[in-house]
């Protein structure tokens, strides 16, 4: 019986090795990703790069207010390596294929290396993403913006899974996504914009990523106003932590994002991998081992009792969506103007109850909110909901839900009308909010009011 329980158990363990790796894509291709996120000159980064051709080319960028060159590697050897089939969760494994010192005099900026396979007459190719940070933070600049580059592999579906469902290889949700697998990036879409208009109007500013503030936190000392662009979605407890001690030691942040700080993550793997349970808290190991803070769910949950509006004024339970997941798809996508004499809205020409940014659809897709009371037709927040008191709502424009979005969260009343919020207060250092996840796009598309609000909080919170 031994004998064939071993025997089983040996064949078990060959099958599934048999079916361990997953199905490479079509040839031709080039994939890889780099060993970190961020680098600060003469630091050492590799990239781990898997191809169906024997050899690649590799061109880098600084994607700034231009696009600039930086370096060709032409015969790059490579090889077709195995694709785990745990890759999405704990990482691909590919060896190193090229590895260079960051130049001394490559300054901060998020940079693309484009991966070229020429295949005959045709080239395939792909990218890898990395920022730069100062060697000597603040010298050059008092502005840091951090990348949401936990958010990009959130969304990251390769290798099989992200925290997901909806673009799952088997319509599951992972709890667990890895960085060390070729990444999805949304810069294109936010962030870049923001850096485009700024470097181009003379802004200049120093580079980093979410996870630099968990585990580079001294840099934040150096500099007068951080900010976050776009879709910040994903924050661990030290990341939050330490953003908050900064504000509270007289630090300024913007957030021209939205949906930001929603859900607690964990690092893991020294930072090179996230674990979020998000709405299956209750399956998250932590969950029955009695202390909550650390619980991977949304930040708002009564569980960790550390809503998301304490750092940045607003949360996305008090927001929702706005021209997105069918949620007022025909609304004004614009901010309809409170307190314009707020210095805020210095030399806008804008007047209460006037709206901004609609052309460029600046409130869009996912926005954050506060709870709100009127008087005389203004809105002010109520602070129940963990938003500080000395808040003050400038613009909003309505956002909601998803039917359904909220039913595992056992609080959450059906049918809320909420709204994003576009706000400031000031407690320590001050904070500025937009919102929404789509400020950015006012700015690709010159929108004066955006340009002249966002030189209000980037001359004024920098100094």
């Amino acid at each position: 019986m031994r004998m064939i329980c071993r025997w089983i158990v040996i064949t078990l363990l060959a099958s599934r090795a048999t079916l361990a790796d997953q199905q490479q894509p079509a040839a031709p291709f080039v994939l890889g990703y780099a060993n970190k996120l961020s680098y600060v000159p003469g630091e050492e980064i590799s990239f781990h790069l898997s191809s169906s051709g024997d050899s690649v080319r590799m061109v880098i960028e600084r994607q700034g207010g231009t696009n600039e060159t930086m370096i060709e590697k032409t015969h790059i050897a490579c090889a077709t390596h195995p694709i785990p089939d745990r890759a999405s969760s704990h990482g691909c494994n590919w060896p190193a294929a090229f590895t260079m010192a960051i130049p001394d005099d490559w300054k901060s900026g998020c940079y693309i290396a484009t991966l070229i396979l020429k295949n005959g007459d045709k080239e395939t190719s792909s990218t890898v993403q990395f920022v730069v940070r100062s060697s000597e933070p603040g010298k050059n600049t008092k502005i840091l913006l951090q990348l949401a580059t936990n958010t990009y592999n959130a969304y990251t579906n390769w290798g099989g899974h992200s925290l997901y469902a909806y673009h799952d290889r088997d319509a599951l949700q992972g709890h667990r996504v890895s960085f060390d697998r070729p990444m999805q990036s949304q810069y294109p879409n936010w962030e870049l914009p923001f850096v485009k208009w700024a470097e181009n109007n003379g802004y200049v500013i120093d580079y980093a990523v979410n996870s630099d503030l968990e585990f580079h936190p001294e840099i934040l000392k150096q500099y007068r106003l951080v900010l976050s662009v776009g879709h910040d979605e994903y924050w661990s407890a030290p990341m939050r932590d330490n953003l908050e001690k900064y504000v509270a030691d007289g630090g300024n942040v913007a957030f021209f994002s939205g949906n930001t700080c929603c859900w607690q993550v964990r690092s893991e793997d020294n930072g090179r991998s996230l674990t979020c349970w998000k709405q299956w808290h209750n399956t998250d190991p932590l969950y029955r081992a009695g202390d909550h803070k650390l619980l991977s769910t949304i930040w708002s949950h009564h569980l960790i009792e550390r809503p998301e509006n304490q750092l940045t004024g607003v949360g996305f339970l008090w927001g929702g969506y706005h021209r997105s997941h069918g949620q007022f798809m025909d609304g004004p996508a614009s901010f309809i103007v409170h307190r314009p004499d707020h210095w805020l809205f210095e030399g806008t020409a804008l007047k209460r109850d006037d709206r901004f940014g609609g052309n460029d659809t600046i409130v869009g897709y996912e926005c954050d909110g506060c709870e709100m009371t009127w008087k005389d037709g203004l809105p002010s927040p109520t602070n129940n909901d963990g938003t500080p008191k000395s808040f003050t709502i400038l613009g909003s424009c309505p956002a909601r839900w998803a039917p359904g979005d909220c039913l595992w969260y056992d609080r959450f009343p059906k049918d809320r009308v909420g709204a994003a919020v576009f706000g400031i207060y000031t407690q320590g250092g001050t904070v500025v909010t937009a919102g929404t996840t789509d400020w950015a796009h006012g700015l690709g598309g010159n929108d004066p009011a955006v340009v002249r609000i966002t030189r209000n909080v980037l001359d004024r919170l920098s100094k």
